[in-house]
């Protein structure tokens, strides 16, 4: 037997957040390079996908489609894209609902300037989500402490009156 001390203190744990694990908790070790990083990171892929994009685009018009398919593909990137944004951006502060979310994962798809977006901007705050988690966190946690702070002796030791 060990005499070390348990490395996982009793209570909550905490959520990990992509990219970051749980260093968001008390913003330890490379915490900001890593914000910096993914931030940069999704600019560089939006950036990547609107010349994608751009190709698609370009294909279309050496196809000669028509003018109509053309606004139509641009009208579905563009709504597609904001509806992904703002589902994201408000996915980072409340839980999304997981059927709702399911039935929007083909247009999150094609939306994915938006999710991209979304997420190099709220980089600029805070880790991705990080607000949602702390409140989460904090809750459980003040919740283990008003649970744990009332057991003051053992209970099976209890005296029976009779």
């Amino acid at each position: 037997m060990s005499d070390a001390p348990d490395p996982t203190p009793p209570g909550p744990r905490p959520e990990e957040i992509r990219f970051f694990g749980t260093s968001w908790v008390d913003h330890s070790g490379p915490y900001l390079l890593r914000r910096a990083a993914v931030g940069i990171g999704a600019l560089v892929l939006a950036a990547a996908g609107c010349f994608v994009l751009r190709f698609a685009y370009e294909g279309l018009a050496v196809a000669d489609v028509g003018s109509f398919v053309n606004v139509l593909v641009v009208a579905m990137f563009a709504i597609c894209s904001a509806l992904a944004f703002t589902r994201t951006w408000s996915g980072f502060s409340e839980r999304p609902d997981p059927e709702k979310q399911a039935s929007l994962r083909g247009f999150l798809a094609i939306g994915f300037v938006g999710v991209l977006l979304a997420y190099a901007l709220r980089c600029l705050m805070e880790a991705p989500g990080e607000k949602l988690h702390r409140q989460e966190y904090e809750k459980a946690v003040e919740q283990y402490e008003r649970r744990s702070g009332r057991r003051t002796r053992n209970p099976a030791k209890k005296k029976r009156r009779n």
